[in-house]
């Protein structure tokens, strides 16, 4: 899809995974939006990126603060592609280490965020895509953000596998209730990456994360999932999939 004087949303755009796409994208002619958290380095990042690339502050849970988001890029021109990548995880047992029920808040929180934000991410980048010129097949592209624990979740991430899980089931679902506006929706499933997340962890820490991946056996690297969202917006055969980038890993039960 061409992307000049278009805009460009990124959700968890400050850091990680979504600045890498940010990074990918800015030189494509078009206007970037970053969306992170009021407390996030978006700003500082987005004047990094040049002229061309904006934040704005939102809480993907929150609805009319991602509207506001959606609005401002589309000032900026007509938004083409979303990406989004803003998410949180959770160590949640069924049992607590006394035997007792898991913790029931942080399950929700997880699954709020990484739920109901996809869901209103697609919500309101769709209703801004709906309003576009077709150009060439589209008139925009969601890629969502999975993860390789939709498939093979480990002990302690009942919250987060099990919102990893519901965004790949709503990637198909909302590619086929798009496909009459001719917005595609597509999703990413990363391994092991070498995000801040990881950052607290030391390289002994790290090299057991990625010790089970076949190969390349390194942590994956978030320029790598850029250049496969950059491929998604640029692919028009490309609708309704989600896609591992994990080096051939299957996560065993334990980290």
């Amino acid at each position: 899809m061409d992307l000049k004087d278009a805009s460009v949303i990124i959700t968890g755009g400050a850091s990680g995974l979504g600045l890498a796409t940010a990074r990918r994208l800015v030189s494509r002619g078009c206007s970037i939006t970053l969306v992170d958290l009021p407390g996030s380095e978006g700003a500082a990042r987005a004047l990094e990126l040049g002229k061309f690339a904006h934040f704005e502050p939102a809480d993907v849970t929150i609805g009319d603060e991602l509207a506001s988001a959606i609005a401002a890029a589309e000032s900026r021109g007509p938004l083409r592609a979303a990406i989004h990548c803003a998410g949180r995880g959770g160590t949640v047992r069924v049992l607590d280490r006394e035997g007792g029920p898991g913790d029931p808040e942080l399950f929700e929180t997880v699954v709020r965020t990484n739920v109901n934000g996809t869901y209103n991410l697609l919500r309101f980048a769709a209703s801004s895509m709906a309003k576009n010129d077709i150009v060439g097949d589209d008139r925009g592209v969601i890629v969502l953000t999975s993860s390789v624990a939709a498939y093979e979740g480990q002990v302690g991430q009942l919250p987060y596998a099990a919102s990893k899980a519901a965004v790949v089931a709503m990637t198909l679902v909302a590619a086929r209730d798009l496909a009459q506006r001719a917005v595609r929706v597509n999703c990413i499933a990363p391994g092991v990456f070498d995000t801040p997340i990881l950052s607290r962890f030391s390289e002994d820490v790290k090299a057991r994360l990625y010790e089970p991946v076949p190969h390349p056996k390194r942590l994956g690297d978030p320029a790598e999932f850029a250049h496969l969202a950059e491929h998604i917006i640029d692919n028009p055969m490309l609708n309704g999939e989600t896609i591992r980038i994990d080096g051939a890993v299957r996560m065993p039960p334990r980290p």
